[in-house]
């Protein structure tokens, strides 16, 4: 029997899977030779607009933003180059901040913010959290369809604006990365009862690996225009974290030739969905909670037929999720309920959109099975899914169940596209 690696945590389970299932991965696209080389190229001679040495120079402040804790961003790679630009080019170093985009996430604190950016930059550095609640660090930068978007004013007030982060699949965005670090990055909890409202969540042109006619994005780019984003750097990477591609310049121009690398490297054709589904929540450090793991459920849905089966692996080392999600969840217990009770904009919650998309999964799968060592039985069973104690005993039954079956080891960090057979509408 085939075998193939999934992981789950900071580790990997072997998996046998029976003859003839497909292994969905990324494709293989070379990583670079030279990664710290790749980044000085593209500091000095960055895509559609001045290097980043002269947009510098003489400026007297500067904000940087990194992508919060659940993103394996190389910060490591990424920051000390692009710090020391700044320097070099006169900006003093007390007034640059180094400003986390949490979006609606909890702070990065302590050993988080070293393991974030790495202990020298965490110790030399000034570095500061949104928070998307805290109105006096807020300034409205546009209005759409009503709603005020008011963005950190942190940001706003630094001479230099620069966005680092990850160019990889994302559900709702088509690819993360880009304005993505401004709008829901260091946007406020109004701004997002319009981006995440139950309308926006529920539009048909919202898919991971998807731009075009894609409002998520669209309105992405416009906040970031608006704020005003002087310099990006973004990278794409592979399974094993190693840099492919380095993506430096003017927004969006960087940001599609990033976006053109990651559907070449992460979009996957499939003719025909699949009856079983073994889906991850991509491995530490987007599985520790299920409310970010779920991400990785609704890539299986994508690829899965109507009322098929998917077995869910993922850690989950820090639970199910902030309490809002799991009361929603809990409170709401069907797709139905969620929509009578959710899709009028007057019940807005915080974590809605993670169980807006959590039930479009339930309503168009029959089952789902979840591993998750760091779950207890009765927490899965509390959202509704199958607990599954033996992961072995488990696979082998459902492969025994079932005639087409596939496999996606990197979870969310693909997007299956489905090019033929029948979908269902979305919750």
């Amino acid at each position: 029997m085939p075998s193939v690696q999934i992981p789950c945590g900071r580790e990997e389970l072997t998996l046998e899977l029976p003859a003839g299932a497909a292994v969905l991965q990324t494709s293989e696209v070379p990583p670079l030779a030279d990664p710290a080389g790749a980044l000085a190229a593209a500091l000095a001679d960055p895509l559609g607009g001045p290097p980043l040495a002269r947009l510098a120079r003489g400026k007297s402040s500067a904000c940087i933003v990194v992508s919060d804790i659940t993103r394996p961003v190389p910060n490591r790679l990424l920051l000390p180059p692009l710090l020391d630009t700044l320097l070099g080019a006169g900006v003093p170093r007390e007034a640059v901040t180094i400003l986390i985009a949490t979006g609606m996430h909890r702070p990065n604190l302590g050993p988080e913010v070293e393991e974030l950016l790495g202990p020298e930059v965490a110790g030399n550095w000034r570095v500061v959290n949104h928070d998307c609640q805290y109105h006096s660090s807020l300034e409205v930068v546009d209005t759409i369809q009503g709603a005020p978007i008011a963005v950190n004013r942190r940001y706003l007030e630094a001479q230099l604006k620069i966005v680092t982060g990850l160019i990889e699949p994302h559900p709702f965005a088509g690819f993360s990365g880009g304005g993505k670090s401004i709008l829901p990055g260091l946007a406020s909890l109004e701004s997002m009862k319009f981006m995440h409202s139950f309308e926006m969540i529920n539009h048909p042109g919202l898919r991971s690996g998807g731009l075009e006619n894609n409002p998520f994005q669209e309105q992405v780019g416009r906040v970031a225009r608006a704020a005003g984003l002087d310099f990006m750097l973004n990278v794409v990477i592979d399974r094993r974290r190693r840099p492919l591609g380095v993506f430096a310049g003017a927004f969006p121009e960087a940001f599609l030739h990033g976006c053109a690398l990651a559907a070449r490297q992460t979009v996957a054709p499939v003719d025909e969905p699949y009856d079983l589904v073994i889906t991850s929540g991509g491995g530490h450090p987007l599985d520790a909670t299920l409310y970010q793991a779920s991400k990785g459920l609704l890539a299986a849905k994508a690829i899965t037929r109507p009322g098929g089966t998917v077995l869910w692996i993922t850690e989950c080392a820090q639970g199910l999720g902030g309490e809002d999600y799991c009361r929603m969840v809990r409170g709401c217990a069907t797709p139905r309920g969620f929509k009578a009770k959710h899709g009028d904009p007057a019940n807005f919650v915080v974590d809605q959109w993670g169980a807006q998309a959590y039930f479009q999964c339930l309503e168009h799968l029959g089952r789902v099975l979840l591993y998750a060592p760091g779950l207890q039985a009765d927490e899965a069973r509390s959202f509704g899914l199958e607990w599954v104690e033996d992961l072995p005993a488990a696979l082998a039954e459902l492969c025994a169940g079932h005639t087409r079956v596939a496999v996606m080891p990197e979870g969310p960090y693909l997007s299956p596209l489905l090019t033929g057979g029948p979908t269902s509408p979305a919750a």
